[in-house]
């Protein structure tokens, strides 16, 4: 029994790369497998004499190429068992070749001896052929599995395993979301044999420009344009530490977290607008407004040494981890009903820990009156403290109402007590309904100001002052407004 595999990489290009030594074991392999004959060199180890197989008719079999790597991996790891053999790819055997990767962990498990024989890295040759210098920055990504959130185009990109046009057309999609539709890239094909071809591109031509195949790569130059930067968020992180910097802002460089705090609350509001509104030109423009105010503060945190935007983003990524067992995690979890009383057990086992636990806690301090009245009250609900039905709530805002009333003609300190205590109840009634209050108020204040600005428009046209208006006439305006 043997169990021995011998890898072997055949170079980026023609005969002309490959080394004595490695065609020495090719040539005195008892049993050679490539997982492709598609490559410059075969033809000339067939002229040589040496006897292949190859594994082409796989791709074949499987759609999927997780499929195709883990058949060829099986298929070696079977044939070893009785005899040595060796393998050979494309390239360098540890750089792009997922069957590699497969018969060290699955050989490492079963008990095989696994030698790597090397051979020429396709990026030697990239390099050279596109005259570029990775230590100015480089990224090297496999085309099958390309991800937009992991590629910084501020560096060098090599997309290798860019097989057809089918994945050159994923390739092309993903780089369309970071990149210009007209930003040039260039196809690599064959890199350092004679077949040798680099040809420049748009973006958009990617998939139907040229043929491709199994020796093509797709290289990517580095962003220089800020404008093409404008979306990523590294940049966006660096504008706004450049604003707090030495030579940025004055007003940047002044603010803390205590005279921000007002403009959060201000443009949160404005993206509820936008919201309402349903202009989603807007809401973009307002939800980058209150972005700009998570990274001033974060900025703020980084620049007096306590934190950064990168333990924001650590803290919240693992909070939604914890959160979402029913996602990352084996809890099972049907309804939505079930997932927020999931939420709201792990939040309280967390707030537990803390010395002033209360039921009450975790309400936000600097919630407007209405919101805040509303968690409070849902908070109380959760440990039996509420009202059996709506209907006794309702009575209780009648009950409010009659006590207001009484106190109508009294002094403020007790009227503004009994208002407090009508809206607290009203608000009750809502939280039963499932209706927001701030949602409500919004909505009314928002008909309201398209009524009146109605009245104005007709007293405009009318020629007359709406202060010379009398309340009979704005109040007919108003019922027009309202038929509307």
């Amino acid at each position: 029994m043997s169990k021995s595999i011998k890898i072997i990489g055949l170079g980026a290009g023609d005969e002309q790369q490959i080394t004595l030594g490695t065609l020495r074991i090719l040539k005195e392999a008892e049993a050679l497998y490539l997982r492709t004959k598609e490559h410059p060199v075969v033809p000339y180890l067939e002229t040589e004499g040496v006897h292949y197989c190859s594994y082409d008719n796989i791709y074949e079999e499987n759609k999927a190429f997780e499929d195709v790597y883990a058949t060829i991996a099986e298929k070696l790891l079977s044939e070893a068992e009785t005899k040595d053999i060796v393998y050979a790819v494309p390239g360098h055997p540890m750089v792009a070749e997922s069957t590699v990767q497969l018969l060290l962990e699955e050989g490492k498990k079963r008990g095989y001896k696994i030698n790597i024989a090397g051979g020429q890295s396709f990026l030697d040759t990239l390099f050279t052929a596109l005259k570029i210098d990775p230590n100015d920055g480089c990224q090297f990504v496999d085309g099958t599995v390309l991800k937009r959130n992991e590629l910084q185009v501020r560096h060098h990109i090599i997309i290798s395993q860019v097989y057809d046009a089918f994945i050159a057309s994923e390739v092309k999609l993903t780089l369309m979301e970071l990149l210009p539709d007209d930003y040039e890239v260039k196809i690599v094909t064959a890199a350092g044999s004679m077949e040798e071809k680099i040809e420049t591109v748009k973006l958009h031509e990617l998939d139907r420009a040229v043929t491709l195949s199994n020796l093509t790569s797709v290289y990517v130059p580095p962003v220089k344009k800020e404008e093409v930067l404008y979306r990523n968020f590294e940049f966006l992180r660096q504008t706004i530490a450049t604003l707090r910097g030495p030579n940025g802002c004055p007003w940047d460089k002044e603010q803390t977290h205590e005279t921000l705090k007002k403009y959060l609350i201000e443009e949160s509001y404005e993206v509820l607008e936008a919201i309402d509104e349903q202009d989603d030109d807007h809401l973009i423009e307002e939800l980058g407004d209150v972005l700009l105010q998570v990274l001033l503060h974060a900025q703020i945190g980084e620049d007096d040494g306590y934190f950064s935007i990168d333990d924001v983003i650590k803290n919240l990524s693992e909070k939604m981890i914890r959160r979402h067992p029913h996602v990352f995690a084996d809890v099972k979890l049907q309804t939505e009903e079930q997932v927020v009383e999931n939420w709201q057990k792990i939040k309280n086992r967390e707030k537990k820990n803390a010395s002033d636990y209360s039921h009450l806690s975790g309400v936000n301090k600097s919630l407007p009156g209405l919101l805040k009245a509303y968690a409070i009250q849902k908070k109380a609900a959760k440990v039996g403290f509420d009202w059996p039905n709506v209907v006794d709530a309702w009575e209780k805002v009648r009950e409010e109402v009659t006590e207001f009333h009484e106190v109508f003609q009294q002094d403020y300190d007790k009227q503004v007590e009994e208002i407090g205590d009508l809206l607290f109840a009203i608000v009750n009634v809502t939280r039963f309904l499932k209706i927001d209050p701030e949602i409500a108020i919004n909505s009314c204040i928002r008909k309201f100001e398209k009524r009146f600005h109605f009245i104005e428009e007709n007293a405009k046209k009318s020629g007359v002052k709406l202060e010379d208006m009398s309340l009979e006439e704005m109040d007919n305006l108003w019922n027009q407004a309202k038929k509307r």
